[in-house]
């Protein structure tokens, strides 16, 4: 609300995308805090993860975190998957990026590969993990009953993993 620079009040311009003061004309642009987000695969299956925070019990996505200050998206992806599930990834691929409205940021999306199957949940980052293979996923393959579920067909998550599977997740999402 306020500017930096000399503590003036300051005003919506261009839609909310940026904010004039109103007394020495300083801009300032809003702050975007880059996540990564990467499906990690080994041969024919992958390493998906339930959060704590997923409101639906028997949701299963791709792995994800905040990037630090200083910090390569490709390093990112290797912490991060490694605080989470304790495994080392190699072959770290760009693959897509979808806004992310909250907390304004931006999820940057990669392809990754394990080192190994080997795994162990840091239950501080993820209630649990697990590998699936490809036919596994299917959706011809998945659970009728409710006991498991994909990311929406909109999100990043699911184009990373539709698009390992091999066919779309629906609609395009940026990149």
């Amino acid at each position: 609300r306020f500017c930096g620079v000399c503590g003036n009040t300051c005003e919506p311009r261009s839609a909310g995308h940026v904010m004039v003061c109103t007394g020495c004309n300083a801009q300032h642009f809003p702050r975007t805090d880059p996540a990564v987000i990467m499906l990690v695969v080994r041969g024919d299956s992958c390493l998906l993860g339930h959060s704590h925070r997923f409101p639906n019990v028997t949701m299963y996505s791709t792995l994800a975190g905040f990037v630090e200050p200083g910090e390569s998206f490709e390093d990112a992806v290797a912490r991060e998957v490694y605080e989470e599930v304790r495994v080392r990834v190699k072959n770290v691929t760009y693959r897509s990026s979808q806004p992310w409205p909250f907390p304004a940021s931006v999820m940057i999306g990669f392809h990754a590969e394990a080192e190994s199957l080997d795994f162990t949940v840091n239950e501080d980052e993820l209630a649990s993990a697990l590998w699936l293979s490809r036919e596994q996923l299917r959706p011809e393959n998945l659970p009728k009953d409710g006991s498991f579920f994909m990311p929406r067909r909109d999100s990043i998550a699911r184009r990373l993993i539709e698009e390992w599977l091999g066919h779309e997740a629906g609609p395009s999402i940026s990149g």
